[in-house]
């Protein structure tokens, strides 16, 4: 296990309106939010884009003028920082995320490797949203994997649950990826749960020596499956995409707080958080020109 932990800051998600949460959605917004977390801690940004026309801050989009401008306000407030782009959509038209993927070149970018039915329900006996199919075929996923490669970006293999993650072991074995760096995305409801115990087990059903990290989605109750994460090895990740709450079950009022508490999961962990230029050459990313 290293004795240095990859903490990846996910600054804002795709739909948090933030009239309500304090999720940055402006460029200005996102670079003061990667910030907080840089000195936090954190070596990475995983950044969704949103809508800059007025009053549509609540809305993605896959302009890549906006995904410029997001990736050189960030990289001009935090020198050295990697940056992780999202590129989930539904459907098949995956035009947006690869226009701005080409745009921008960033390190590291989400493939989501597996297709799941996004569902929760509420206490009334009811659905809290209709149900959604997060549609990922082997096909979509090889297009990801293409221009990824013809970017230079490494792809972070998303697993949802379990059938997913084995998944990800047979692409490797047909030659579709290499040395896959896997994020266990646990706490969605029709998805694998926050528990420390699975967390353990999926150690078994990865390809030898390979990266991993955690996606912990929840409130307060995020915490201990972080903390086991950082005992177990692995790379970490929080931020107002995944959860409000910190440890304490007070709301975090910025993205700098959850990082300082996930380092201090690292710290209770014997671990501290890495630099940028360690994480670069943990997870074999080449130097930023």
């Amino acid at each position: 296990m290293s004795d240095k932990a990859i903490i990846t800051c996910a600054l804002t998600g795709v739909l948090t309106d933030p009239k309500r949460y304090p999720v940055p959605v402006t460029v200005d917004e996102m670079a003061t939010a990667a910030r907080q977390a840089y000195d936090a801690g954190a070596a990475i940004v995983h950044v969704h884009f949103r809508d800059q026309s007025p009053g549509m801050g609540h809305m993605p989009t896959w302009d890549p003028d906006v995904a410029h401008a997001v990736d050189q306000a960030i990289r001009e407030a935090c020198p050295g920082i990697i940056f992780n782009m999202s590129t989930g959509v539904m459907g098949a038209d995956i035009s947006g995320p690869l226009a701005c993927m080409r745009r921008i070149r960033p390190e590291i970018a989400a493939c989501n490797s597996g297709s799941l039915n996004y569902l929760k329900a509420r206490r009334t006996g009811t659905w809290a949203w209709p149900p959604l199919l997060f549609d990922n075929p082997v096909s979509k996923v090889q297009a990801y994997l293409d221009v990824m490669a013809e970017t230079g970006s490494r792809p972070e293999f998303e697993c949802f649950d379990v059938g997913i993650v084995r998944s990800v072991g047979l692409f490797v074995d047909v030659g579709m990826a290499t040395d896959p760096h896997y994020n266990f995305v646990m706490g969605v409801a029709s998805g694998m749960p926050l528990d420390t115990d699975l967390l353990a087990l999926l150690q078994r059903y990865i390809k030898p020596n390979s990266s991993w990290e955690v996606t912990a989605i929840g409130r307060a109750d995020v915490w201990p499956l972080h903390q086991r994460a950082a005992e177990l090895g692995g790379a970490l990740r929080t931020g107002l995409e995944d959860t409000f709450y910190l440890p304490n079950g007070e709301r975090a009022q910025n993205n700098g707080q959850l990082i300082e508490a996930l380092a201090t999961c690292a710290r209770n962990a014997g671990r501290e958080p890495a630099s940028p230029a360690e994480a670069r050459a943990m997870l074999g990313l080449s130097p930023r020109a």
